[in-house]
């Protein structure tokens, strides 16, 4: 009986292997913040950095390639807190990319994917130049705030 019955499990495992594999999910809706959300941490903006876009980012004019401009991105609700991005550019270069708003509330499991998700999602903005990056896995609520807020501020830098 044994024998007729292996080759079933088998195939019902190639069968779940295969299932599991083709399952993509996507990730909850977002919602932005309308009021300035308290930040537990928070780094000062440089002082030579503007936080505003230039007066030629918003007219549609050529942006010299040695204006440095910053932007801050919206503050989304990110399920386990509220974050917001902030972006510096240089012509169409993006120079830094930092998260100078972030209020997880003090809950120690949002602070650890923080923590551990951030530095990466920042090194492949920098490497993308764009909003067009990878979640961090395990971090998928931090990661779709990241990039809604990244993309935010890079388009009030008109990127």
């Amino acid at each position: 009986m044994t024998t007729r019955r292996a080759p079933m499990v088998v195939l019902g495992a190639l069968i779940g292997l295969v299932a599991i594999g083709s399952f993509h999910s996507s990730p909850a809706a977002l919602a932005v913040a309308t009021a300035p959300a308290p930040t537990s941490r928070s780094a000062p903006t440089p002082a030579n950095h503007s936080t505003t876009p230039s007066a030629a980012a918003t007219s549609g004019t050529a942006v010299a390639p040695s204006t440095v401009r910053s932007q801050t991105g919206s503050t989304v609700n990110y399920n386990y807190g509220t974050l917001a991005v902030s972006v510096t550019v240089q012509g169409k270069t993006i120079t830094n990319v930092s998260v100078p708003s972030l209020n997880d509330g003090g809950n120690s499991y949002s602070q650890s994917l923080d923590s551990m998700s951030i530095p990466i999602l920042t090194k492949e903005a920098m490497a993308a130049q764009s909003a067009n990056i990878h979640s961090v896995s395990g971090a998928s609520y931090t990661s779709a705030g990241f990039i809604q807020s990244l993309q935010s501020a890079l388009t009030a830098l008109g990127m």
